[in-house]
Protein backbone atom coordinates (compact mmCIF):
# COMPACT_ATOMS: atom_id res chain seq x y z
CA UNK A 1 0.00 0.00 0.00
CA UNK A 2 1.23 3.47 -0.87
CA UNK A 3 0.60 6.98 0.40
CA UNK A 4 0.79 9.45 -2.48
CA UNK A 5 1.23 13.11 -1.58
CA UNK A 6 0.86 15.67 -4.35
CA UNK A 7 2.28 19.08 -3.53
CA UNK A 8 0.30 21.49 -5.69
CA UNK A 9 1.80 24.93 -5.36
CA UNK A 10 -0.85 27.66 -4.90
CA UNK A 11 -3.88 25.35 -4.79
CA UNK A 12 -6.38 27.79 -3.30
CA UNK A 13 -9.24 26.61 -1.04
CA UNK A 14 -11.48 29.40 -2.31
CA UNK A 15 -11.05 28.40 -5.95
CA UNK A 16 -11.98 24.73 -5.69
CA UNK A 17 -15.48 23.32 -5.68
CA UNK A 18 -16.36 19.72 -4.85
CA UNK A 19 -18.85 19.53 -7.73
CA UNK A 20 -16.57 21.06 -10.36
CA UNK A 21 -13.30 19.66 -8.99
CA UNK A 22 -13.97 16.26 -7.39
CA UNK A 23 -10.33 15.24 -7.69
CA UNK A 24 -8.95 18.43 -6.13
CA UNK A 25 -11.30 18.07 -3.16
CA UNK A 26 -11.33 14.24 -2.91
CA UNK A 27 -13.27 12.74 0.03
CA UNK A 28 -12.43 15.60 2.40
CA UNK A 29 -10.77 18.99 2.05
CA UNK A 30 -10.16 22.08 4.16
CA UNK A 31 -8.33 25.38 4.27
CA UNK A 32 -5.23 25.42 6.47
CA UNK A 33 -2.98 28.11 7.89
CA UNK A 34 0.26 29.02 6.20
CA UNK A 35 3.23 31.20 7.22
CA UNK A 36 4.21 34.60 5.88
CA UNK A 37 7.84 35.32 5.11
CA UNK A 38 9.74 38.22 6.61
CA UNK A 39 9.32 39.97 3.25
CA UNK A 40 5.54 39.70 3.52
CA UNK A 41 3.31 37.06 1.97
CA UNK A 42 3.90 33.30 1.97
CA UNK A 43 7.10 32.15 0.24
CA UNK A 44 7.26 28.91 -1.72
CA UNK A 45 11.02 28.82 -1.11
CA UNK A 46 10.45 28.69 2.65
CA UNK A 47 7.23 26.69 2.89
CA UNK A 48 8.11 23.37 1.27
CA UNK A 49 11.01 22.86 3.69
CA UNK A 50 8.45 23.61 6.42
CA UNK A 51 6.02 21.05 5.02
CA UNK A 52 8.60 18.24 4.88
CA UNK A 53 10.21 19.04 8.25
CA UNK A 54 7.32 20.40 10.33
CA UNK A 55 9.56 23.35 11.28
CA UNK A 56 8.98 27.05 10.76
CA UNK A 57 11.37 28.90 8.40
CA UNK A 58 13.50 30.36 11.22
CA UNK A 59 13.88 26.83 12.60
CA UNK A 60 14.92 25.12 9.37
CA UNK A 61 16.95 28.14 8.21
CA UNK A 62 15.82 28.33 4.58
CA UNK A 63 14.54 31.84 3.98
CA UNK A 64 14.13 34.13 1.01
CA UNK A 65 15.85 37.49 0.55
CA UNK A 66 14.33 39.86 -2.02
CA UNK A 67 13.06 36.95 -4.11
CA UNK A 68 16.47 35.29 -4.31
CA UNK A 69 17.99 32.40 -2.41
CA UNK A 70 21.61 33.44 -1.98
CA UNK A 71 23.15 29.95 -1.78
CA UNK A 72 25.84 30.74 -4.34
CA UNK A 73 28.88 31.94 -2.30
CA UNK A 74 29.42 34.99 -4.52
CA UNK A 75 25.75 35.92 -4.30
CA UNK A 76 25.78 35.34 -0.54
CA UNK A 77 28.67 37.81 -0.28
CA UNK A 78 26.75 40.21 -2.53
CA UNK A 79 23.70 39.94 -0.30
CA UNK A 80 25.71 40.73 2.80
CA UNK A 81 27.36 43.68 1.08
CA UNK A 82 24.01 44.90 -0.24
CA UNK A 83 22.62 44.99 3.30
CA UNK A 84 25.25 47.61 4.10
CA UNK A 85 25.59 49.44 0.80
CA UNK A 86 22.21 49.44 -0.96
CA UNK A 87 18.75 50.73 0.00
CA UNK A 88 16.09 48.02 0.27
CA UNK A 89 14.28 49.10 -2.91
CA UNK A 90 17.47 48.71 -4.94
CA UNK A 91 18.19 45.35 -3.33
CA UNK A 92 14.74 44.17 -4.46
CA UNK A 93 15.42 45.32 -8.01
CA UNK A 94 18.79 43.56 -7.92
CA UNK A 95 17.02 40.37 -6.88
CA UNK A 96 14.56 40.72 -9.78
CA UNK A 97 17.42 41.26 -12.24
CA UNK A 98 19.24 38.17 -10.99
CA UNK A 99 16.14 36.01 -11.41
CA UNK A 100 15.55 37.28 -14.95
CA UNK A 101 19.13 37.36 -16.24
CA UNK A 102 21.11 34.64 -14.48
CA UNK A 103 20.75 30.95 -13.69
CA UNK A 104 20.27 31.74 -10.01
CA UNK A 105 17.47 29.47 -8.79
CA UNK A 106 15.55 29.93 -5.56
CA UNK A 107 14.52 26.28 -5.20
CA UNK A 108 17.63 24.11 -5.57
CA UNK A 109 18.98 23.55 -2.06
CA UNK A 110 20.24 19.94 -1.96
CA UNK A 111 18.73 17.27 0.27
CA UNK A 112 22.11 16.96 2.02
CA UNK A 113 21.45 20.38 3.61
CA UNK A 114 19.06 18.80 6.10
CA UNK A 115 21.46 16.16 7.36
CA UNK A 116 24.29 18.69 7.48
CA UNK A 117 22.12 20.98 9.63
CA UNK A 118 20.89 18.17 11.88
CA UNK A 119 17.34 18.40 10.52
CA UNK A 120 15.06 15.42 9.94
CA UNK A 121 12.43 15.18 7.21
CA UNK A 122 9.36 13.11 6.45
CA UNK A 123 11.51 10.98 4.12
CA UNK A 124 13.97 9.79 6.73
CA UNK A 125 13.84 6.06 7.40
CA UNK A 126 11.20 5.51 4.72
CA UNK A 127 11.08 3.86 1.32
CA UNK A 128 10.19 7.20 -0.25
CA UNK A 129 10.22 8.86 -3.67
CA UNK A 130 10.63 12.65 -3.32
CA UNK A 131 9.89 14.12 -6.75
CA UNK A 132 10.75 17.73 -7.55
CA UNK A 133 10.27 19.18 -4.08
CA UNK A 134 11.59 22.76 -3.83
CA UNK A 135 14.76 22.93 -1.74
CA UNK A 136 15.01 19.17 -1.32
CA UNK A 137 17.02 18.27 -4.41
CA UNK A 138 18.11 14.65 -4.28
CA UNK A 139 20.49 14.94 -7.26
CA UNK A 140 21.62 18.53 -7.94
CA UNK A 141 23.34 17.40 -11.15
CA UNK A 142 20.12 16.28 -12.84
CA UNK A 143 16.79 17.85 -13.67
CA UNK A 144 13.48 16.68 -15.10
CA UNK A 145 11.32 18.35 -17.72
CA UNK A 146 9.47 20.58 -15.22
CA UNK A 147 12.65 22.07 -13.85
CA UNK A 148 14.17 22.43 -17.31
CA UNK A 149 11.09 24.26 -18.59
CA UNK A 150 10.96 26.50 -15.56
CA UNK A 151 14.63 27.41 -15.83
CA UNK A 152 14.26 28.33 -19.50
CA UNK A 153 11.01 30.29 -19.50
CA UNK A 154 12.78 33.52 -20.45
CA UNK A 155 10.38 36.37 -21.17
CA UNK A 156 7.41 34.02 -20.86
CA UNK A 157 7.78 34.56 -17.10
CA UNK A 158 9.76 37.50 -15.78
CA UNK A 159 9.96 39.15 -12.41
CA UNK A 160 8.29 42.52 -12.98
CA UNK A 161 8.09 44.83 -9.97
CA UNK A 162 5.60 47.08 -11.74
CA UNK A 163 3.14 44.32 -12.65
CA UNK A 164 0.09 43.62 -10.52
CA UNK A 165 1.20 40.11 -9.59
CA UNK A 166 4.92 40.87 -9.55
CA UNK A 167 5.44 38.95 -12.79
CA UNK A 168 4.66 39.36 -16.47
CA UNK A 169 4.55 37.20 -19.59
CA UNK A 170 4.99 38.10 -23.24
CA UNK A 171 2.67 35.26 -24.28
CA UNK A 172 0.32 34.06 -21.50
CA UNK A 173 -1.33 31.43 -23.74
CA UNK A 174 2.01 29.77 -24.63
CA UNK A 175 3.12 30.13 -21.03
CA UNK A 176 -0.06 28.32 -19.95
CA UNK A 177 0.74 25.38 -22.23
CA UNK A 178 4.25 25.04 -20.81
CA UNK A 179 2.97 25.22 -17.23
CA UNK A 180 0.43 22.46 -17.87
CA UNK A 181 3.18 20.37 -19.42
CA UNK A 182 5.17 20.85 -16.22
CA UNK A 183 2.28 19.56 -14.15
CA UNK A 184 1.78 16.59 -16.46
CA UNK A 185 5.44 15.64 -16.12
CA UNK A 186 5.44 15.58 -12.35
CA UNK A 187 2.11 13.77 -12.04
CA UNK A 188 3.25 11.19 -14.61
CA UNK A 189 6.35 10.59 -12.48
CA UNK A 190 4.14 10.19 -9.41
CA UNK A 191 1.97 7.66 -11.25
CA UNK A 192 5.00 5.65 -12.29
CA UNK A 193 6.39 5.64 -8.75
CA UNK A 194 3.00 4.53 -7.42
CA UNK A 195 2.60 1.77 -9.96
CA UNK A 196 6.18 0.57 -9.52
CA UNK A 197 5.38 -0.63 -6.01
CA UNK A 198 8.82 0.18 -4.59
CA UNK A 199 7.79 2.94 -2.20
CA UNK A 200 5.58 3.44 0.82
CA UNK A 201 5.58 7.22 0.28
CA UNK A 202 5.47 9.01 -3.06
CA UNK A 203 5.69 12.81 -2.67
CA UNK A 204 5.59 14.79 -5.93
CA UNK A 205 5.46 18.55 -6.37
CA UNK A 206 4.42 20.76 -9.27
CA UNK A 207 4.55 24.54 -9.69
CA UNK A 208 2.38 24.88 -12.80
CA UNK A 209 -0.73 26.23 -11.06
CA UNK A 210 1.28 28.84 -9.16
CA UNK A 211 3.06 30.11 -12.26
CA UNK A 212 -0.18 30.47 -14.21
CA UNK A 213 -1.81 32.30 -11.32
CA UNK A 214 0.97 34.88 -11.22
CA UNK A 215 0.30 36.06 -14.77
CA UNK A 216 -3.45 35.39 -15.05
CA UNK A 217 -4.56 38.57 -13.28
CA UNK A 218 -5.54 40.05 -16.65
CA UNK A 219 -6.81 36.72 -18.04
CA UNK A 220 -8.50 34.96 -15.08
CA UNK A 221 -10.00 32.39 -17.44
CA UNK A 222 -6.52 30.85 -17.73
CA UNK A 223 -6.42 30.18 -14.01
CA UNK A 224 -9.96 28.74 -14.10
CA UNK A 225 -9.00 26.46 -16.98
CA UNK A 226 -5.85 25.35 -15.15
CA UNK A 227 -7.95 24.19 -12.17
CA UNK A 228 -10.22 22.22 -14.49
CA UNK A 229 -7.33 20.53 -16.29
CA UNK A 230 -5.40 19.83 -13.11
CA UNK A 231 -8.51 18.19 -11.66
CA UNK A 232 -8.42 15.78 -14.60
CA UNK A 233 -4.69 15.11 -14.16
CA UNK A 234 -5.12 14.34 -10.45
CA UNK A 235 -8.05 12.11 -11.38
CA UNK A 236 -5.64 9.94 -13.37
CA UNK A 237 -3.44 9.52 -10.28
CA UNK A 238 -6.54 8.74 -8.25
CA UNK A 239 -7.58 6.07 -10.73
CA UNK A 240 -4.21 4.37 -10.24
CA UNK A 241 -4.73 3.93 -6.49
CA UNK A 242 -5.04 0.36 -5.34
CA UNK A 243 -6.81 -1.09 -2.33
CA UNK A 244 -5.40 0.54 0.79
CA UNK A 245 -3.57 3.31 -1.08
CA UNK A 246 -4.26 6.89 0.00
CA UNK A 247 -3.92 10.24 -1.76
CA UNK A 248 -3.21 13.57 -0.06
CA UNK A 249 -3.08 16.96 -1.80
CA UNK A 250 -1.17 19.78 -0.10
CA UNK A 251 -0.61 23.42 -1.03
CA UNK A 252 1.72 25.99 0.49
CA UNK A 253 -0.56 29.01 -0.01
CA UNK A 254 -3.38 30.20 -2.24
CA UNK A 255 -3.13 32.61 -5.14
CA UNK A 256 -5.71 35.12 -6.34
CA UNK A 257 -5.47 38.15 -8.60
CA UNK A 258 -1.80 37.39 -9.23
CA UNK A 259 -0.75 37.45 -5.56
CA UNK A 260 -0.14 34.77 -2.92
CA UNK A 261 -2.91 34.54 -0.32
CA UNK A 262 -2.57 33.53 3.31
CA UNK A 263 -4.60 30.31 3.13
CA UNK A 264 -3.31 26.96 1.97
CA UNK A 265 -5.34 23.77 1.68
CA UNK A 266 -5.30 20.01 1.97
CA UNK A 267 -7.54 17.35 0.46
CA UNK A 268 -7.43 13.61 0.84
CA UNK A 269 -9.00 10.21 0.46
CA UNK A 270 -8.64 9.72 4.24
CA UNK A 271 -10.80 12.16 6.20
CA UNK A 272 -8.91 11.56 9.44
CA UNK A 273 -5.62 12.54 7.83
CA UNK A 274 -7.17 15.75 6.49
CA UNK A 275 -8.71 16.56 9.89
CA UNK A 276 -5.28 16.24 11.51
CA UNK A 277 -3.85 19.10 9.43
CA UNK A 278 -4.67 22.64 10.52
CA UNK A 279 -1.47 24.28 9.32
CA UNK A 280 1.46 23.69 6.98
CA UNK A 281 3.51 22.71 10.05
CA UNK A 282 1.12 19.77 10.70
CA UNK A 283 1.57 18.04 7.34
CA UNK A 284 4.64 16.02 8.28
CA UNK A 285 3.07 14.61 11.46
CA UNK A 286 -0.11 13.67 9.60
CA UNK A 287 1.85 11.83 6.92
CA UNK A 288 3.97 9.97 9.45
CA UNK A 289 0.92 9.04 11.52
CA UNK A 290 -0.73 7.58 8.43
CA UNK A 291 2.38 5.59 7.54
CA UNK A 292 2.76 4.33 11.11
CA UNK A 293 -0.94 3.51 11.50
CA UNK A 294 -1.22 1.35 8.40
CA UNK A 295 1.04 -1.12 6.67
CA UNK A 296 2.52 0.69 3.68
CA UNK A 297 5.26 -1.84 3.03
CA UNK A 298 6.23 -1.54 -0.65
CA UNK A 299 4.78 -4.32 -2.77
CA UNK A 300 5.89 -4.83 -6.35
CA UNK A 301 2.79 -4.55 -8.51
CA UNK A 302 1.88 -6.51 -11.60
CA UNK A 303 2.56 -4.70 -14.87
CA UNK A 304 1.53 -5.07 -18.46
CA UNK A 305 4.35 -7.56 -18.97
CA UNK A 306 2.55 -10.04 -16.69
CA UNK A 307 -0.80 -9.38 -18.27
CA UNK A 308 -2.30 -7.40 -15.36
CA UNK A 309 -3.52 -3.81 -15.42
CA UNK A 310 -2.49 -3.65 -19.08
CA UNK A 311 -4.84 -0.85 -20.00
CA UNK A 312 -3.60 1.49 -17.26
CA UNK A 313 0.04 0.58 -17.92
CA UNK A 314 -0.44 1.39 -21.59
CA UNK A 315 -2.02 4.71 -20.61
CA UNK A 316 1.00 5.61 -18.46
CA UNK A 317 3.36 4.58 -21.29
CA UNK A 318 1.48 6.81 -23.74
CA UNK A 319 1.72 9.74 -21.31
CA UNK A 320 5.47 9.27 -21.05
CA UNK A 321 5.75 9.06 -24.83
CA UNK A 322 3.79 12.30 -25.19
CA UNK A 323 6.13 13.99 -22.75
CA UNK A 324 9.26 12.81 -24.57
CA UNK A 325 10.44 10.25 -22.01
CA UNK A 326 10.06 7.26 -24.36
Amino acid sequence: MVLVVLGIDALDPELVDSAAHPNLTLDAHRAIETIESAEGGPSTHELWPTIITGLTPPEHGITLDDGVAWENPLLRFGSAAADYLLPSSLQTRLGAWLLNNTEQDAFRIPATYYEDEGLSTVFDGREAAPIGIPNYVVDPDSEDREHSLRRNLGDLFERDLEAKGGHSSTDPALFYEQCLEMSMVRLARARRALRGGRYELVFAYTSGLDLIGHVAYEQPELQDLAYDELDEFVGEVRDDLGDGDELLLVSDHGLQDGVHTDEAMVAGTDEAMVDAIASVVDVRDAIESELDRHDHTPTRRATAATGSDSDQSEEVREHLEDLGYM
